[in-house]
C-alpha cells in the first residue's frame, strides 16, 4: 500500500502539469503515426488513449510514456493495404498477447546482454529521428513558422530560470496558441494534420474471421510488433531509470505493454509502446508516477472531446519547438568525447546503431546490428590465445572456443613433439563449446598416432562439463 501511495501520490501537482504537457505533445504525434500506418487518425489517438491510461496501472516504470508510434507505424502498413484495419486491430490483440507471454517468460532478462555503446547509440539515434520529424512542420511553411520555432525554443530555454510553479512547454504552448489565434498568422496547426472526431472509443470486436488462415496473416506482424515494441519500452524504461536514478521491473513493463496492446485492441486502437521523446518531456517536466502517465491519457481524450476545437487551432511550429527541445536534452552530447576516449570497437558499435536505426527508421535493426557487431568484436578479441611450452607441458592461455580452435589446431601440427608423453595444461583457459573440444580431440588423436601421449589437467568444472556433453571424455586435473 505505501508503495502504491508512493508511486501514485508522492508528486502530485508535478505529475498533473507534466501529463498535461505531455497531452499536448501526444495529439500530433498520434495523427501523424495513424497517417504513417494509412488509419484513420482516431485509431492513433484512440490508441495512445487506452495504452497510457492502462500502462499506468499496469506498467513497471512509473512516469513512462506509452501510446502509438512511429516505429509500429511502419510495421503495420503492409498490413493495413493488405487487409485493412479489423485485420490490424486482429494483429494488436495478439501483439498484447506475445508480449504477456514474453513478460511471463521474464524476457528483460536479455536487456543484460545490450551493451552500453548499443544503448548510447538507441537514444541518439531516437533523438536525430525525432528532429528529423519535426522538419516537415518547420520548414518550407511560412516565415512566422520560423519565427515561432525560434521564440518557442527561446521561451523554452529562459522561463524555467523565472517560472518553476508550472512547466515551461505548457506556457509556451497556451500563450503562443493565443497569440497565433487572434493574430491570424499563416501557420500550419494540429487541426491541418487530419480530422479529430469528438467521441469517446466504444468497444468492438475485430470483424475478422476466426480462423487458421487468419492467424497465419497477422501473426507475422504481430510477433514483428511485439518484438520491436518490447525492445523500445524496455529500452526507454533503462533511460528513464538512469535519468530519475530510480529502479523499475522490466519484466512487468513488458506484461503490462501486452495487456494494454490487448485492451487497446478491442477499442479501435493501433498496437504502440513506449515513446521516449514524450517520455523524456514528462520527466523533465515534473513527472515522477504513474499519475503523470495516467493524466496524459486522460488529459488527452479530455482535449479531444471537450476542447476539440481549441486543439486543432495549437500551431505545429510550437509543438516542433518543444520536441527539438527534446530531442536537445536527449541526446547525449558526452557522444562526442565517447568517440574520441572510448575503445575503437565501441565507437564503432555506437556508431553502427545509430547510423542503421536512421537508415532504417527500424529500432530492432538498429540494436540487433549493434549487438551482432559487439558479438563479434569480442569474439574476436578473445580468439587469441597462447600456448606456452615448458619441456613436456604445453599451457594454453586465452579462451578456447570457435573462434580459436583453428589456431590451437595449427599450432600443434608445427611443433615436433619428441616425447613420448606430454600435459596440456588449461589452468589459464577455459572451453566454452562444441568447437573448442573438437579441437583437443584432434589434437589429441593427432599426436597419439605419432606414439604421443597426450595428458589433459587444470580443466575447470565449465570445460570438463562441455567435454562430457559433447563426447563423454572425462579428464583429470
Amino acid at each position: 500500500m505505501q508503495s502504491l501511495k508512493q508511486q501514485w501520490f508522492s508528486n502530485i501537482r508535478g505529475d498533473i502539469l507534466s501529463g498535461i504537457v505531455v497531452a499536448l505533445a501526444l495529439i500530433p504525434e498520434a495523427i501523424a503515426f495513424s497517417i504513417i500506418a494509412g488509419v484513420d487518425p482516431m485509431v492513433g489517438l484512440y490508441a495512445s488513449f487506452c495504452i497510457a491510461v492502462i500502462i499506468a496501472f499496469v506498467g513497471g516504470r512509473p512516469a513512462m510514456i506509452s501510446a502509438a508510434t512511429g516505429a509500429m507505424a511502419l510495421l503495420m502498413i503492409p498490413l493495413i493495404k493488405s487487409h485493412g484495419l479489423n485485420y490490424l486491430l486482429a494483429a494488436t490483440i495478439l501483439t498484447g498477447v506475445i508480449q504477456i507471454i514474453f513478460g511471463i517468460c521474464k524476457v528483460a532478462k536479455l536487456m543484460k546482454f545490450i551493451p552500453n555503446a548499443v544503448m548510447i547509440g538507441f537514444v541518439n539515434a531516437l533523438a536525430i529521428l525525432i528532429f528529423i520529424a519535426q522538419l516537415q512542420h518547420i520548414i518550407g511553411i511560412s516565415s512566422m513558422t520560423y519565427v515561432f520555432v525560434a521564440v518557442t525554443l527561446l521561451l523554452l530555454y529562459t522561463l524555467p530560470r523565472f517560472i518553476k510553479v508550472v512547466p515551461a512547454p505548457l506556457i509556451v504552448v497556451v500563450v503562443l496558441t493565443a497569440i497565433a489565434v487572434f493574430s491570424g498568422f499563416e501557420l500550419r496547426t494540429v487541426g491541418d494534420l487530419g480530422i479529430i472526431t469528438r467521441s469517446l472509443p466504444a468497444f468492438l470486436i475485430p470483424d475478422v474471421p476466426f480462423t487458421f488462415e487468419t492467424l497465419q496473416i497477422i501473426f507475422p506482424y504481430s510477433l514483428a510488433l511485439a518484438i520491436v515494441g518490447l525492445l523500445e519500452s524496455l529500452l526507454t524504461s533503462q533511460v528513464l531509470d538512469e535519468m530519475t536514478a530510480t529502479d523499475s521491473n522490466k519484466n512487468t513493463e513488458a506484461r503490462g505493454q501486452g495487456i494494454a496492446n490487448v485492451i487497446t485492441g478491442f477499442f479501435g486502437g493501433m498496437a504502440g509502446c513506449a515513446m521516449i521523446g514524450q517520455s523524456v518531456i514528462n520527466v523533465k517536466s515534473g513527472g515522477r508516477g504513474r499519475l503523470s502517465t495516467f493524466v496524459a491519457g486522460g488529459f488527452l481524450m479530455f482535449l479531444i472531446i471537450a476542447l476539440g476545437d481549441l486543439v486543432v487551432q495549437i500551431p505545429m511550429s510550437v509543438l516542433a519547438g518543444i520536441m527539438v527541445m527534446v530531442c536537445i536534452g536527449t541526446f547525449d552530447w558526452q557522444s562526442f568525447k565517447y568517440i574520441m576516449k572510448a575503445p575503437r570497437t565501441d565507437a564503432a558499435v555506437m556508431l553502427t546503431t545509430v547510423a542503421v536505426v536512421i537508415l532504417t527508421h527500424d529500432l530492432s535493426k538498429g540494436v540487433l546490428a549493434g549487438v551482432l557487431l559487439s558479438i563479434i568484436f569480442f569474439a574476436v578479441k578473445n580468439s587469441s590465445m597462447k600456448l606456452i611450452r615448458e619441456g613436456a607441458q604445453y599451457t594454453v592461455s586465452g579462451q578456447l572456443f570457435f573462434a580459436s580452435a583453428d589456431s590451437f589446431i595449427s599450432y600443434f601440427k608445427s611443433q615436433t613433439v619428441t616425447a613420448e608423453q606430454i600435459t596440456i595444461d588449461f589452468s589459464r583457459s577455459r572451453i566454452w563449446d562444441e568447437s573448442g573440444v573438437r579441437a583437443v580431440m584432434k589434437v589429441r588423436t593427432m599426436l597419439e598416432e605419432r606414439g604421443i601421449d597426450v595428458q589433459l589437467k587444470g580443466l575447470d568444472e565449465a570445460s570438463q562439463k562441455v567435454i562430457r556433453q559433447v563426447d563423454g571424455i572425462t579428464a583429470s586435473h
